[in-house]
C-alpha cells in the first residue's frame, strides 16, 4: 500500500505541474499529459511514484507557456463563445470562463452544461480535451471537498477541449443495424503503397468525407446500453491495437483512452446525453480506422491469439506501466485494467503489454528512451 492517498498524490502533482501550459515540444503542439498521467499512476496505486515521475515529465520535453486571458467571453451569450471554439490562440479566454464558471456553480453543472457544446469537437487533440476532463472530473468524484487545484484542473481540461475543438464531417446516429464487431468489419479501408508515413494520416484526415465507406459508417451501429457499448468499443479497439504493430504506437491507444475516458463522465451526465456521446465516439473510432490503417491485418486472429498470451498479471503490469514512465503507456495500462475488471477479456491485458514493447521508454533522467518507435 503507497503512504500517500491518491487524492494527496494528485493535489502534489497538480501543485508541482500548475505551472505548464496546454502543449509542448519544439515545433510542434503535442498535449500536455502531465496531470493525466499522474492522475492514473495513483489510481494504479502508485502513489509514492508520482512526484518522482511528475519531475521526470517535466525534464523529458520543454512545455509551451500557459496561455494568458485576452478578451472575456460570455458563456450566456453563443454570439460570443461560439466563434471561439477551435481558436487556440483564445486558450486563456477558455480558461478564464470556465474558472468562473466552477466558482459560481458546482462542477456537474459546468460539465452538464458545456458536454453538448463541446461533443461537435470531441476529436479536439486527438481526443485529449475528453480524456484531460475525465481524468479531472474523477479526481473531483474521489475528493470529499475538491480543492482549488482539482477545479482550476477540470477548467483547464475543458479550456482546451474548446481551444482544439475539431468537428470531423458529417452527423453520426446510432441508427444503424450493426453490433461494433460487424460495423468495423463493414468499414472499408484505404491501402496505400509503401510506409504509413506521418503525412498519411494528415493527409486522409483532410479529405476524410471523401473516403470510401466513411459517409455510410456514421449510420451503420446500431444502439446499445451505453455501458455494453463502451465495453464493445474498448474491447474491439484493444484488438485493434494489438493487430497493427506496423501503425505509429501511440494513435490507436486513443481508441481505447477515449470511451474508458467517457464511462467516468457519463454517470454524471443527464441520460440524453449518453447516446450523442456513444455516436461520436463511433465517428472518432472511424477517423482512427481509416487515417491510421490501411487494412484490417489480423484483427479477429489476434484477438484469438492474445487468448493465449501470457501477459503478465494485472499488478505486474501496473507496476511496469509505472517503470516505464510514458504517459501513454500509463494511462493505457490504467484504461486496460479497469476496463478488464468490468468485464474481463486477455485482450486488454495483451494490448497493455504490448503498449509496454511498443511506445518509447521514459528513462530515470526524464528523456525518451529508445526501446520502441514514438
Amino acid at each position: 500500500m503507497p503512504s500517500i492517498s491518491y487524492s494527496d498524490a494528485l493535489n502534489d502533482a497538480l501543485e508541482r505541474m500548475k505551472d505548464l501550459g496546454y502543449e509542448r515540444g519544439q515545433g510542434v503542439d503535442l498535449a500536455n499529459h502531465g496531470p493525466m498521467g499522474a492522475e492514473a499512476l495513483a489510481l494504479l496505486g502508485h502513489g509514492d511514484e508520482v512526484s518522482r515521475w511528475v519531475e521526470r515529465y517535466r525534464r523529458a520535453m520543454e512545455h509551451h507557456e500557459p496561455p494568458a486571458p485576452r478578451f472575456a467571453l460570455d458563456p450566456a451569450d453563443e454570439s460570443s463563445w461560439r466563434p471561439a471554439l477551435g481558436a487556440f490562440h483564445r486558450a486563456g479566454d477558455w480558461e478564464a470562463l470556465f474558472t468562473r464558471e466552477l466558482a459560481e456553480a458546482h462542477w456537474r453543472e459546468v460539465v452538464v452544461r458545456w458536454w453538448p457544446r463541446l461533443l461537435p469537437g470531441l476529436f479536439a487533440g486527438l481526443t485529449h480535451g475528453l480524456i484531460r476532463v475525465a481524468h479531472a472530473v474523477r479526481g473531483l468524484y474521489a475528493a470529499e471537498r475538491p480543492t482549488p487545484l482539482q477545479l482550476d484542473e477540470l477548467a483547464r481540461g475543458l479550456a482546451y477541449w474548446a481551444a482544439r475543438f475539431t468537428e470531423l464531417p458529417g452527423h453520426p446516429r446510432l441508427t444503424g443495424t450493426y453490433d461494433l464487431a460487424g460495423a468495423i468489419a463493414a468499414l472499408p479501408r484505404v491501402p496505400h503503397d509503401g510506409p504509413l508515413r506521418p503525412e498519411v494520416p494528415r493527409q486522409r484526415l483532410a479529405r476524410l468525407a471523401e473516403l470510401p465507406g466513411y459517409g455510410e459508417a456514421l449510420t451503420s451501429l446500431a444502439p446499445d446500453r451505453a455501458d455494453r457499448l463502451l465495453s464493445e468499443m474498448t474491447l474491439r479497439f484493444a484488438g485493434v491495437y494489438l493487430a497493427h504493430p506496423e501503425v505509429f504506437p501511440v494513435p490507436l491507444i486513443h481508441g481505447v483512452t477515449a470511451p474508458a475516458a467517457a464511462r467516468l463522465v457519463l454517470p454524471h451526465l443527464p441520460p440524453e446525453l449518453h447516446e450523442p456521446t456513444l455516436a461520436a465516439l463511433w465517428q472518432v473510432h472511424i477517423t482512427f480506422l481509416l487515417a491510421f490503417t490501411t487494412d484490417r491485418r489480423d484483427e479477429d486472429a489476434d484477438a484469438r491469439r492474445a487468448e493465449a498470451q501470457a501477459a503478465p498479471p494485472a499488478p505486474e503490469l501496473a507496476a511496469r506501466a509505472a517503470e516505464h514512465g510514458d504517459e501513454h503507456v500509463i494511462k493505457f495500462t490504467e484504461a486496460c485494467l479497469r476496463e478488464h475488471a468490468l468485464r474481463p477479456d486477455p485482450r486488454y491485458l495483451a494490448a497493455a503489454f504490448a503498449a509496454q514493447g511498443r511506445v518509447d521508454r521514459l528513462d530515470a533522467g526524464g528523456a525518451i528512451g529508445t526501446a520502441g518507435r514514438r
